[in-house]
This record gives C-alpha cells, sequence and structure tokens, in this order.
C-alpha cells in the first residue's frame, strides 16, 4: 500500500476520529487507526466496539491496500512532519514508512483483518434535520446527562419523535434539560444515545443549515455529517417519565436577564469549593433576587433586579447546576417558574418553549 495526502487533512482526520480509539481493549488492533487507500481517496476508521468514526480525505494512491496504525503514534508523528504532504508506504510485513519532507519513520502495522467489523444497520429510519439546529439541541441537553452509573439508561440523551416534534432530554437525578423542534418525520419513535457519543457528534457539527442524517435501528444509530460517519450503540432500558416530572403549575413567575443572574451566582459562589460546598440561598421578593451563600470561611451575599409575580418565595440550589442551567439558555432574557421551596425551578425561554430545564432545589437549614 502507498499513499501520498495533505498534512492538514490527515492531522484533522485523526484528531477527530482518535477520540473512538479504544484506550482499555484486549484486541491490540482497537488501539489503531484502521487506513484503507484506494480510488483517489484514504479512509480512516476508528472504533472502541461502542462508538465508529469514520472519514475520507482525497489521497493520491499509487497502490490500494490496508493496514491499522497505532492511533497515538501515528497522530504525533502526522501533526509534527515538517512538508505540507505526508506519503505512507506499507510491505507486506506490514512494517509502514511515513515520509514527509527529510523527515522519515518506521513503524509496525497491524494486518487489516485484526480490526472488527462495525456494525451494518438493518431497518433503519432516517431523520434529516440541519446541522446548526441538531448542534443547539445537543449543546442545551448534554450538560444534564448523569455521569453516575447508578442508572445507566441516563448516561445518555432520549430523542423523542411524536407527532411532528422532536424532544432531546437528559437527567442525571438532580437537573432536567430538555429541548424541543418540530420536525418532518412522520412516526412516532424514541432511542437514547450515549452521551459519550453526543459529545464526539458536538464536536463535528457545524453551526449551518447544512443537513445532517441520523440512521436509528434497533441496537445502533448512524449519523451522516459531512464527510463523516458515526455510528453508535445505542442504550437500553426504561428512561424517565419526563414529562410527568414536569410541574404543571407555578405560584411564583419571574423574568430575568441571564448575564445579571450568572454574573450574581458566580459571585456568592467564590466561598464554595470542593470541601467546602453549601447551597446558594435564592429570595425571590419585590422584583429583585436576593443571593446569599454561607461556609464555613465566611458569608457572601449578592442581588439583581427581576421582574416578578406571584407569592415571595426562598429556595436553595447546588451552584453548579444552576449555573450549567443558566449557562445553557443561549438567550439574553429567561423566565423562571417557582412552585414552593420544595419544587424544581423552571426556566423556559422568554417566548416559547424551546428549551426547558428543570433544577431541583436544596433542602435549605434554619438560619
Amino acid at each position: 500500500m502507498k499513499f501520498t495526502v495533505q498534512k492538514t487533512h490527515i492531522a484533522e482526520a485523526v484528531s477527530n476520529i482518535q477520540r473512538a480509539v479504544s484506550t482499555k481493549t484486549s484486541i491490540p488492533a482497537l488501539e489503531g487507526i484502521l487506513l484503507t487507500a484506494g480510488s483517489g481517496e484514504l479512509e480512516l476508521c476508528a472504533y472502541d466496539l461502542e462508538l465508529g468514526i469514520t472519514t475520507t480525505i482525497p489521497a493520491q494512491v499509487e497502490e490500494p491496500g490496508k493496514t491499522v496504525l497505532s492511533a497515538k503514534i501515528f497522530s504525533d508523528i502526522v501533526r509534527r512532519t515538517p512538508d505540507e504532504t505526508v506519503t505512507v508506504t506499507v510491505d507486506e510485513k506490514n512494517m509502514a514508512s511515513i515520509e514527509s519532507g527529510y523527515s522519515k519513520f518506521s513503524i509496525i502495522g497491524i494486518p487489516a483483518q485484526e480490526f472488527p467489523e462495525l456494525p451494518r444497520l438493518s431497518d433503519s429510519t432516517c431523520l434529516r434535520l440541519p446541522s446548526g439546529v441538531l448542534k443547539s439541541m445537543i449543546r442545551q441537553t448534554v450538560f444534564a446527562v448523569a455521569e453516575s452509573d447508578a442508572k445507566p439508561i441516563h448516561q445518555g440523551s432520549l430523542f423523542n419523535l411524536q407527532q411532528g416534534s422532536l424532544d432531546v432530554v437528559s437527567v442525571d437525578g438532580y437537573r432536567l434539560a430538555k429541548r424541543t423542534e418540530p420536525v418532518d418525520f412522520p412516526q412516532d419513535l424514541s432511542f437514547v444515545v450515549p452521551g459519550k457519543t453526543l459529545a464526539e457528534i458536538l464536536r463535528l457539527l457545524k453551526d449551518s443549515d447544512d443537513p445532517v442524517e441520523l440512521f436509528a435501528g434497533r441496537r445502533h444509530i448512524l449519523f451522516k455529517i459531512d464527510n463523516y460517519t458515526v455510528i453508535s450503540s445505542l442504550l437500553e432500558g426504561e428512561f424517565l417519565n419526563y414529562k410527568a416530572a414536569i410541574p404543571a403549575d407555578s405560584k411564583t413567575q419571574v423574568v430575568l436577564r441571564v448575564r445579571d443572574a450568572i454574573d450574581s451566582v458566580e459571585r456568592v459562589s467564590l466561598l464554595i469549593t470542593d470541601r467546602l460546598k453549601s447551597p446558594v440561598r435564592c429570595q425571590f421578593g419585590e422584583n429583585e433576587v436576593r443571593l446569599l451563600c454561607t461556609t464555613s470561611m465566611g458569608r457572601a451575599s449578592d442581588q439583581f433586579g427581576a421582574s416578578i409575580e406571584g407569592e415571595p418565595v426562598e429556595i436553595g440550589f447546588n451552584n453548579r447546576y444552576l449555573l450549567d442551567a443558566l449557562r445553557n439558555t443561549e438567550c439574553d432574557e429567561v423566565r423562571v417558574q417557582l412552585s414552593g421551596p420544595l419544587s424544581p425551578m423552571k426556566i423556559l425561554p422568554k417566548e416559547g418553549d424551546s428549551f426547558l430545564f428543570l433544577v431541583l432545589p436544596v433542602r435549605l437549614k434554619t438560619e
């Protein structure tokens, strides 16, 4: 096998796919990248038995073939090559020669047949979304994916297609994030995509109207994004009935500027550390929100103006969960709805309901 590629093309491709390379495996080939040269292009593939990423780049192919090269070594080499082009030659013993300018490396490859085949989707259903829309939906929900494996199904986001609408929902037991968009899709369908997969998808998506195709099967999902193909296992289990978890009524309605709220929470959080944890006490009164935080280091208070209707309420929150929600609103003003000191805070856009964040309160001690 022999091919020549542009350094910028192969360096970018390797950088984008190597996150799917397995780091803990009994199959040595999965620690590498499968290279397939043929018909004027080079295909690169990484796979960890749960997530696979494939892409193609233009190549001058003198001799077609396949091999697997160590992802770490190959990545380090192509990033540091001095010339604009990289030439790779692989002999019949899988010894790879990598040349660029005056630099030359020889590394041992692995036979391509030892690289496991990626899953094939059967009976899949195709959904098309603009790249920018899908990027926004993932970005506004993936932060609430559960990190704990106490309930593995919640380590992913639910994609729920129903009556021409798509909900993407994440929940971790302390907060919930939901993003909604109308879609042209005739049937009802739901599946749960692992958070790790969505994090990689997010890196590949652009803020554009270019179409992205999703093919959902029974056990796997496939994303086609530009010249990248991402295939992932789906999570199995019973996802939270998120519609039942959302409070229907509220006793206090607030409209506030997101930047004011973020700045204020960040200021009173300066006394909070991993060792000194304490809830942020939020007092919603007459057109102002007052924040207080007390730890063994001291006490902080701050306030900002807001439009408030309904009953005054004092409620406590984990500062990180509150900041995560506010930072992912992607708008200047939001509606906040409260039903009492022990009910979740509901955060919505000022107009419409394209997103909804729930943050569970922390029980406050009497001061």
